[in-house]
């Protein structure tokens, strides 16, 4: 099927009450944010829902690829990473306008079968600052593909000094999906997820993941604000026991390093890059 990239525009904002619920979801202290706050990192990912009809959807409940993403054929998706840079501070309720364009892909070959890589560019401006984002998506052969076990690794706290244990529960993955509009199916269905896709339980979405670490900066270093948000997926996490988050400085003055543990196995990494610090003072 032929397919030549499009420029997609819309215009959305991040309401109070949608910032107000991911608050609660990461049992974030009082107060609850308002209208006119700085909109805390990634919480864009609240606005520019997906538009599709219920017909549009495919069987594992993503939007159907093929007018704004290319043609995947019979491929599952996988989030893979981002890259995210912040100017100035965008504001809850403040209106966003953002220029989105899909790359036509890459093909690889990896120890499940083909992946197409793709990568979604999203460039947002307000009134109060912008944000630009690159989105890395993979899509992979439907068949199921049993998760091979990792040697588990033992979270050494001494070198990653900040942080907590998280419990994942099905009622969190859930009320992140309906946040986000997410009907993709690994999330919230456990026989799709297990006997269609071959996962051993519910997936943590990897933008919960990361935002979950981004949480962690705020409650590591209060008042610290990032400029530049770069993580990558390494491998799924899933709804049996904790999610460890954890965090620690990096060699650089102003950056700090993260990671994500499940089940004795490194899900996610990521860097922040920090204001200096009395900037926002």
């Amino acid at each position: 099927m032929h397919w030549t990239p499009t420029i997609e525009q819309r215009t959305d904002s991040v309401s109070a009450n949608a910032a107000g619920a991911l608050h609660d979801l990461l049992n974030a202290d009082p107060p609850r944010p308002a209208a006119g706050d700085a909109l805390p990192l990634l919480w864009h990912w609240l606005a520019f829902l997906p538009q599709s009809r219920q017909d549009q959807l495919g069987a594992d409940g993503h939007p159907t690829p093929g007018e704004f993403l290319p043609p995947v054929g019979q491929r599952v998706r996988m989030y893979a990473g981002g890259r995210i840079t912040i100017s100035g501070s965008p504001r809850i309720g403040s209106p966003l306008a953002r220029l989105s364009k899909a790359s036509k892909g890459v093909t690889k070959k990896g120890r499940s079968g083909e992946l197409l890589l793709v990568t979604v560019n999203h460039d947002m401006s307000s009134e109060n600052g912008s944000i630009s984002e690159q989105v890395d998506l993979v899509y992979k052969q439907a068949n199921p593909q049993r998760i091979e076990r990792q040697a588990p690794l033992t979270v050494d706290n001494s070198e990653w000094p900040w942080g907590r244990n998280l419990a994942v529960h099905p009622t969190m993955l859930f009320r992140f999906s309906a946040l986000t509009y997410n009907a993709h199916r690994i999330h919230f269905d456990r026989p799709y997820a297990t006997n269609v896709e071959g996962y051993p339980g519910l997936v943590v979405h990897g933008p919960l993941q990361a935002i979950l670490l981004s949480d962690t900066i705020r409650r590591a270093l209060p008042g610290r604000s990032a400029t530049q948000f770069v993580f990558r997926a390494v491998a799924p996490a899933f709804d049996r026991g904790e999610l460890s988050l954890r965090a620690r400085p990096s060699s650089d003055v102003d950056s700090i390093d993260l990671a994500a543990f499940s089940d004795g196995r490194l899900t996610m990494t990521a860097t922040a890059t920090l204001e200096p610090e009395g900037t926002n003072e």
